[in-house]
């Protein structure tokens, strides 16, 4: 009884998903550092207000594939962008607010 009580109420897992929570966490740390990173590629082209314009017409189910599609979360040397990364991107450059506050400021 002590062990389903420990599991369950105690919030004690498994090695297994224990690890597979680790690397949850990493790959959405990693999206909120790629969209940060995307938002000030965005904001810093020389087009930003026309692309701006444009993703503000897109549908807003669609504004993930059209920040993917113009390659601002797809990095040097890879082939793929970022997962995840292009939705929490579209987010910060619509809310005006690419980089988030640092803490303790």
């Amino acid at each position: 009884m002590t062990m389903v009580v420990g599991f369950t109420a105690g919030g004690w897992v498994t090695g297994g998903t224990a690890a597979q929570q680790a690397e949850t966490s990493t790959e959405a740390a990693v999206a909120q550092l790629a969209a940060s990173i995307c938002a000030n590629r965005f904001l810093a082209a020389p087009d930003a207000q026309y692309q701006l314009t444009q993703l503000q017409e897109v549908d807003s189910w669609k504004q993930d594939s059209f920040i993917e599609e113009g390659g601002w979360v797809t990095f040097a040397n890879m082939e793929h962008p970022v997962e995840g990364a292009a939705d929490l991107c579209a987010e910060k450059v619509l809310a005006g607010n690419p980089v988030a506050p640092e803490s303790g400021a």
